[in-house]
């Protein structure tokens, strides 16, 4: 009888002891990092010029994702991440939200942090948020995150926390005034290190971690730009330098992952939100164009996965992967079952394995109704991607360390010579887009801009207002960009 009740109580442990790990394989600590406005070409594993250890290793040690792509700019493929949902089903496909335009990533699109904290993941952010604030429903806490450290406009100040003069930093709801002077991707770093350290292990934990680094103003403490002697621009030597200050962050954050003894159960994954910006010193060469186009400078982002449940690791994932496809990816990664509504996919089982992915095809954009001149459109099916009217801005290939003389916008004349007028590019043979095959390949032409033509009928008009809204203004709120006036 003892011995019965000794052989129960060790397979009733054994059971209990799989049970736990089965749950947990489930249920990863994932952290989302995003770094703003990093291009192709500003990383180690991409150019062994840039200084970036902690991203290199991760990287190496993971699946680097070669083939991912987000939108043009910021609040898109931010909104891409957070709902599964193209910018085009929801009216934010023109540029990004503006601090004082009365709009917000529809509140009837579920956010991914809600979606986790239905498996009982704790849900924290830090940083930028980019997805409008205008009513307080619209705003992080109120969107499914426990916590929110880190501002809501397109950028600021990295030292003072200002934009146009109005300081925008919250802490949760409240303003945070006593941290002007602190450069914010190693403020940002240490509040993501005191989320980890004081976080339950039981619980999983989401964390998304959308650095300021590296968009502009051009900013970082001279000893990161010092890194850098042997770069001739100040600019770029500056923007360098930022990047290596953006990977000691990275590497801040891997390090209390690890004292906590969360690291080898986390999935981290890592992304830029766009391309690189060439006027501030963001290179994505030998990628076509940068930030604002639909060129694949613009667009094929930097990124990788790594750590828990990974079973093929040091390789590439040659598969399309687009911004919709996370919110569904990391669900399933939580032991949830993707949405079987919005625009995404679910990469998990091929991510896993590193084997072909279910994606074949994408919208880069579609925008036309604020501003039909500039079109900006533009899919990729298989190998062939073709573009419907204007690209965007920087059209061209720009090599770091050179001195380009950018215009800060084109003219009418030149986005309505493109109208009408398409571009088809064989990215398997050409992925740096130098050779227009619009003229010889008429019949891939039409089939393109055919599925273009039906993917879209459904798209939202552009929620783009031109106006200023006079109850955004930040002097109504103790001079801070505040939500409550929409």
């Amino acid at each position: 009888m003892v011995l019965k009740f000794f052989v129960f109580i060790l397979f009733g442990g054994v059971f209990l002891l799989l049970q736990r790990k089965n749950v947990h394989a489930k249920s990863p600590h994932i952290l989302f990092i995003v770094a703003d406005d990093l291009g192709w070409n500003d990383v180690g594993f991409h150019n062994p010029n840039m200084k970036t250890p902690n991203i290199d290793r991760l990287a190496r040690e993971g699946l680097i994702l070669n083939q991912t792509y987000l939108q043009p700019l910021c609040s898109p493929s931010r909104h891409a991440i957070m709902t599964g949902y193209y910018p085009y089903h929801a009216g934010l496909q023109h540029l990004v939200i503006l601090p004082w335009q009365p709009v917000c990533s529809p509140l009837k699109m579920k956010f991914l942090p809600r979606r986790l904290k239905e498996l009982g993941y704790a849900t924290h952010m830090v940083g930028k948020w980019h997805l409008g604030f205008c009513s307080w429903n619209c705003t992080p806490t109120y969107r499914g995150f426990d916590s929110f450290f880190g501002y809501y406009n397109a950028q600021e100040d990295h030292y003072t926390h200002e934009w146009y003069n109005y300081l925008d930093y919250r802490d949760n709801e409240k303003p945070v005034r006593n941290l002007n002077g602190t450069y914010s991707a190693f403020t940002f770093a240490s509040r993501a290190q005191d989320i980890i350290k004081n976080h339950n292990s039981s619980q999983p934990l989401f964390l998304y971690m959308a650095f300021q680094n590296v968009h502009d103003p051009i900013q970082v403490p001279k000893k990161y730009e010092d890194m850098y002697p042997s770069v001739k621009s100040q600019g770029r030597r500056q923007f360098s330098g930022m990047v290596s200050a953006l990977d000691e962050a990275v590497g801040n954050i891997t390090n209390q992952l690890r004292e906590s003894g969360l690291y080898e159960d986390t999935l981290i994954v890592f992304t830029a939100d766009n391309g690189g910006w060439p006027q501030y010193f963001g290179n994505n060469y030998p990628l076509r164009g940068g930030k604002f186009t639909v060129y694949e400078g613009g667009t094929r982002v930097v990124s990788f996965v790594h750590g828990a449940g990974l079973k093929k690791t040091g390789e590439s994932f040659e598969s399309l992967l687009h911004a919709v496809d996370w919110s569904s990816t990391l669900v399933e990664a939580a032991g949830g079952k993707p949405a079987l509504n919005g625009d995404g996919v679910s990469q998990w089982p091929a991510i896993i394995n590193n084997t072909p992915g279910p994606r074949t095809e994408l919208i880069y954009n579609f925008d036309s109704d604020v501003a039909p001149e500039e079109g900006h459109a533009a899919i990729r099916m298989g190998d062939y991607k073709l573009i419907d009217g204007y690209p965007g801005l920087y059209p061209d290939w720009y090599k770091p360390d050179q001195v380009y003389d950018f215009k800060p916008e084109p003219s009418v004349e030149e986005m309505q010579a493109h109208a009408g007028r398409y571009q088809l590019f064989n990215l398997k043979d050409d992925p740096t887009e130098h050779n227009d095959l619009s003229k010889s390949k008429p019949e891939i032409v039409k089939q393109l801009s055919e599925r273009l033509q039906l993917l879209t009928k459904n798209a939202v008009p552009p929620n783009y207002p031109l106006i200023p809204d006079p109850k955004s203004n930040p002097s109504k709120f103790d001079n801070v960009w505040s939500p409550g006036w929409c």
